[in-house]
């Protein structure tokens, strides 16, 4: 199976091209050259995809399967249609969980609960890549299926305020300061590691019944938030202290967390994962927080350089910190 992916060495991508790879799949990887992730046994084609006129060897190839990682606007769903219409068998779109509805109706998610989150920009756009890529596969028989992460983590730290690719809240536990957890912690959520999504993904390569549908891929382990910081802190072998504020507060505060709170994290949410355990018989997520965390603290700790403390993301935690416990002072008088 000849399968090209645009992107495919991030965060959850890596460890999807390397058992790609295992099974046999002959990959291709479309990049600018600049990534330090090496994919040993896949072949690079060196282009950007935004500039298509240049992509003269990719106009060579046929496909069986094109996979954009990086396609975030309807304007890259027009440019990829133009590109692979009548060269692949299958196009994979990667969306977001946090395309399904906002607040929700009914807390277990499906891939038919309704898509609506007028929060966040990065949710409203991958709506419409999602309504351009259905419309394309009615009207024009392009072979779409879409994908839906959740907070999927390999090298980065998957919680709301502080983390994923930064390590800042990381290191405030080292040091003893206080951290924020949004609302009272008891908001249920779940995390997946890249390599369990990488099971459930990579069974989707190729499958022609896939075709037309959406998927998500997620752990069925089901954590609060504060179980999450909670895990995080004994693996760096520290306890937590935790500050809980309201998620409207601290978006209230500090307006760039609106979309990763109150668009994305501010409530509770279930996955079901009938679907992708039907279509890719044998799927289960194995790794369990306590245990992928670990790996995850691991890479980071190799090398220094990957703890990227983010000066903006400090000065607004503190800046969150310092109004909320204001509050407190004004309590107590």
């Amino acid at each position: 199976m000849k399968v090209l992916f645009i992107g495919g060495t991030g965060n959850i991508s890596t460890p999807s091209s390397r058992l790609a790879l295992a099974r046999g799949v002959d990959l291709y990887l479309l990049n600018r050259g600049k990534s330090k992730v090496h994919i040993k046994g896949a072949k690079t084609i060196i282009g950007d995809i935004n500039k298509p006129e240049e992509l003269t060897e990719l106009k060579t190839h046929q496909w069986d399967v094109v996979v954009n990682w990086i396609a975030f606007t309807p304007k890259d769903i027009e440019r990829d249609i133009n590109l692979f219409k009548g060269r692949t068998k299958q196009y994979i779109f990667i969306s977001s969980a946090s395309c399904y509805q906002t607040p929700l109706s009914y807390p277990v998610i499906t891939e038919s609960t309704p898509l609506n989150n007028n929060l966040w920009d990065y949710s409203q756009d991958k709506i419409r890549c999602e309504d351009r890529l259905q419309s394309a596969y009615r009207e024009e028989g392009f072979p779409v299926t879409v994908v839906r992460p959740s907070l999927t983590y390999d090298t980065v730290i998957p919680i709301a305020i502080g983390g994923f690719n930064r390590y800042n809240t990381a290191q405030r536990i080292l040091q003893g300061k206080e951290i924020i957890v949004h609302g009272d912690g008891t908001g249920l959520w779940t995390v997946t590691h890249s390599d369990d999504f990488a099971k459930g993904f990579v069974g989707l390569l190729g499958l022609t019944t896939a075709i037309g549908h959406a998927f998500h891929i997620t752990s069925d382990e089901i954590l609060s938030w504060n179980m999450i910081y909670k895990i995080l802190a004994e693996a760096l072998g520290k306890e937590a202290k935790v500050v809980h504020i309201a998620s409207d507060f601290i978006c209230k505060i500090a307006t760039s967390f609106t979309g990763t709170l109150l668009a994305d994290k501010a409530e509770s949410v279930i996955f079901d994962n009938t679907k992708i355990k039907t279509f890719v018989p044998g799927f289960k997520a194995t790794i369990p927080f306590t245990e992928g965390i670990k790996r995850t603290l691991s890479w980071l700790n190799e090398d220094d350089s990957r703890k990227f403390i983010d000066p903006e993301a400090e000065q607004k935690i503190e800046k969150v910190l310092k109004a909320y416990n204001a509050l407190g002072d004004i309590r107590n008088l």
